[in-house]
């Protein structure tokens, strides 16, 4: 035979009145068609309607007084973490500026695992914007690219790294601290050559990889 022993109640099974921390109850098993059944009652439930004849009582196969503890606060659901591609999804729907140097970044990275490829690139208002294609779903995303120095990407890597554990509500600091950065070394550096800007691009891709 299978002992099914239900859970203590929360409130006493009575007069319904809820079980305080620490408060002292009565649970008494019975033996039912449907197998065992608890009913936990309070003390002064137990004292006037319970505490003489309980035995006698159809079916009664137990008896015993407990301590009522508040149960512990239930731990609080785990983050999930953004995926390179849910975030480049949602900071497309965000369609906010800030966010250009991330959406580079997390586009190389999911171009060099295959999932976006490369379908063209465009020029527009002198910026140029690369057309990537999901292999699987056929969604076009536009990119442009932020013109990125050598000197830019680490600030960028730490925003898309925090984003990415942390998702979008937690970013503001960091984008905040990524702009200053960027925005200090503009003003401190000559603009770069074009071998510059290819090395740049590499280096794009090189530390995406780092960031999955």
């Amino acid at each position: 035979m299978e002992w099914n022993i239900q859970s203590r109640a929360h409130a006493c099974q009575a007069c319904k009145k809820q079980f305080a921390d620490k408060e002292a109850f009565h649970t008494m098993l019975f033996d039912e068609k449907a197998g065992y059944a608890r009913f936990d009652v309070c003390q002064d439930c137990w004292n006037s309607q319970y505490s003489h004849g309980a035995t006698d009582r159809k079916g009664f196969v137990s008896y015993w007084q407990s301590i009522y503890t508040v149960p512990p606060a239930a731990p609080p659901e785990a983050i999930q973490k953004e995926t390179a591609e849910t975030l480049l999804r949602r900071l497309v729907e965000e369609n906010d500026s800030k966010y250009g140097p991330a959406l580079y970044i997390l586009s190389a990275m999911l171009e060099r695992k295959r999932i976006l490829k490369v379908k063209t690139q465009l020029s527009r208002d002198g910026q140029r914007i690369f057309v990537y294609e999901h292999g699987k779903t056929g969604d076009l995303f536009q990119i442009q690219d932020p013109n990125l120095q050598l000197h830019q990407l680490e600030s960028v890597q730490h925003e898309v790294l925090h984003l990415l554990q942390h998702g979008l509500g937690g970013s503001s600091n960091v984008i905040e601290q990524r702009s200053n950065s960027i925005q200090s070394s503009d003003n401190s550096s000559c603009p770069s050559s074009e071998a510059d800007r290819k090395s740049a691009d590499e280096q794009v891709a090189e530390r995406a990889l780092g960031v999955a």
